[in-house]
């Protein structure tokens, strides 16, 4: 059976209420701390499911990816992102990279310190065009 999420003006409590889809609609539904009959339903989140190539793809977006030139910490949280949605253990360079970023160290500053790390950089630039 169906729950239904309600809000009521009166007390301005949330409460879910239980009943058949015939029922919605038609049975009266009072607040259950206060008693009015003054209530709203409350709609819920959707969520949707997209595809990995949909989601990159919307991670991939020119504008999100014009904004990250700039700003390592956003560079940094959308390679998060990315690496979470890959599904795969990334390395503890990728890692250390990601975290650095977050703090704000520039793409150069990160270059310049971590040996071998160049390969890696060369992806980040790639991501930023």
């Amino acid at each position: 059976m169906p729950t239904y999420t309600y809000r009521c003006t009166s007390c301005g409590r949330r409460f879910t209420v239980r009943m058949s889809y015939r029922e919605y609609g038609t049975r009266a539904v009072n607040c259950p701390h206060c008693g009015s009959a003054e209530v709203q339903r409350v709609i819920g989140r959707v969520r949707m499911v997209r595809s990995e190539e949909a989601f990159l793809e919307s991670m991939a977006d020119p504008d999100r990816l014009a904004a990250l030139e700039d700003d390592p910490r956003a560079l940094g949280k959308m390679m998060r992102e990315m690496g979470a949605a890959l599904g795969e253990d990334l390395g503890p360079e990728f890692d250390e990279v990601v975290d650095r970023l977050e703090k704000g160290q520039s793409p150069d500053e990160i270059e310049a310190t971590l040996p071998g790390i160049a390969d890696a950089s060369d992806v980040a630039t790639e991501a930023e065009k």
